[in-house]
């Protein structure tokens, strides 16, 4: 009778592993999923960044050339 419980107990036992086994590899495979992401969006937010500061500059360059047409106006 003992021999039968340790049985079961280990049966259980594995079925917990496997279970813990799944949830980690699960776990691992959404953290590489996550770094791709994060590394693409640093990737976006760079060019981003790198488009406002282009952007920032042709809107100066727009204000100046139409104070200048202001001036000339009469």
């Amino acid at each position: 009778m003992t021999i039968i419980i340790f049985l079961n107990y280990s049966d259980r036992m594995d079925e917990d592993l496997k279970a813990l086994e799944d949830k980690l590899s699960q776990l691992i495979s959404l953290c590489a999923e996550l770094r791709g992401e994060n590394a693409k969006l640093r990737a976006d937010l760079g060019a981003m960044e790198s488009d406002t500061v282009s952007l920032k500059a042709n809107m100066a360059q727009a204000s100046e050339r139409i104070e200048r047409l202001m001036r000339t106006l009469p």
